[in-house]
């Protein structure tokens, strides 16, 4: 390539418009760039594999764990930004326990009728969920889960409404797409004690972590390539 790239082709190269491009630069995870007489931006190998890592890193991270990243490679603190990618992907580890402890559960329910019994109010829930309770009440509020009003007025919530939630809290640090979307939407549409659609769910939560580990994987192979690069390994 030549020293002075257009953004066209990198535009091309990457199968995203110049616009994305310049909203990369514009939130500050590129270098910022120079610009030619005529105004329009030179850009270097060095953008070309910030730009690159970016569209690797997002599908499995998210724009704002790429962002922080690259920020912090701007910034020269390598160690910084490897400890948000072991953060990251330690939370992947924890979510991975938490579908498999659900399933374990679920399969372990013999009469469904009966986690109408056990009642919790949201106060327990969340104590015991590790969830706060204005995020169980959002939920709530968008259909997601159903509570039942005691005489006091206070929410219970039982068993499976409880099971309901910890879905939820698997599916909350999800990267948005369509898939995560569907997922949200199939907790939502579940009916009260319907066991195996619940376990359809977890599956479908296993297969997309599964997924998202991946995703991971090939982000970090460009950050080491620009991490190489920018002469930080």
């Amino acid at each position: 390539m030549k020293n002075h790239i257009r953004p066209i082709d990198i535009a091309k190269r990457l199968k995203v418009s110049t616009g994305t491009l310049r909203s990369y630069e514009r939130r500050g995870i590129v270098p910022a760039t120079k610009r030619l007489d005529t105004g329009y931006r030179i850009y270097t190998e060095e953008h070309v594999a910030y730009f690159e890592c970016i569209v690797a890193m997002s599908p499995g991270f998210g724009m704002d764990i790429t962002s922080a990243v690259l920020k912090k490679l701007q910034q020269k603190k390598l160690d910084s930004a490897l400890w948000i990618i072991n953060e990251t992907q330690a939370a992947n580890y924890q979510e991975k326990e938490l579908a498999a402890n659900i399933l374990k559960d679920l399969n372990n329910i013999v009469d469904p009728p009966s986690m109408e019994n056990k009642q919790m109010t949201i106060g327990e829930v969340a104590n015991k969920a590790n969830i706060a309770a204005s995020t169980i009440r959002y939920w709530e509020k968008e259909g997601y889960v159903i509570s039942m009003r005691g005489d006091n007025k206070y929410r219970y919530f039982n068993s499976y409404q409880f099971i309901k939630i910890l879905l939820m809290k698997l599916l909350e640090n999800t990267v948005y797409s369509q898939e995560s979307v569907q997922l949200k939407n199939s907790v939502r549409s579940l009916t009260e004690y319907n066991i195996e659609g619940a376990k359809r769910i977890v599956k479908e939560c296993q297969e997309h972590l599964n997924k998202r580990n991946q995703e991971q994987l090939h982000g970090q192979y460009y950050l080491y390539q620009l991490c190489k690069k920018l002469g930080l390994n």
